[in-house]
């Protein structure tokens, strides 16, 4: 079972995200900002993609942030982005390798197709 890490700072956004998830038969962890986000990645706890918001509310360049400690502290950590602003070039250019970033709304099933495929290059 794959573990994914949901950071969403807007907390219906994270719950209804972690339910779909779970329904998928993913296990779920959770976190509102990049600290709390970051207390969970130094644990033992076994991770396999991080779902992150882009901006969240501790910085602008929250998600962008995160990302870059998550890959620091596990280097075989998937990433996916997501956002509700338009995806710029700027913004692509901060993009870890391999990341990919998915806009909101998107569907459940836009949702899973994202995660399979970042689950499957894992």
């Amino acid at each position: 079972m794959a573990v994914v890490l949901v950071v969403e700072d807007d907390p219906f956004i994270s719950e209804l995200t972690e339910l779909t998830v779970q329904d998928w038969g993913y296990q779920t962890l959770a976190a509102n900002d990049a600290e709390a986000a970051l207390e969970i990645l130094r644990s033992p706890q076994h991770i396999d993609l991080l779902f992150t918001d882009i901006y969240l509310k501790t910085s602008v360049s929250g998600g962008f942030a995160l990302a870059r400690e998550a890959i620091k502290l596990r280097p075989q950590l998937r990433v996916l982005y997501t956002t509700g602003n338009f995806i710029t070039d700027a913004m692509r250019a901060l993009f870890l390798d391999e990341a990919e970033c998915i806009r909101k709304p998107y569907t459940p099933r836009q949702l899973q197709t994202s995660f399979e495929h970042m689950l499957a290059h894992s």
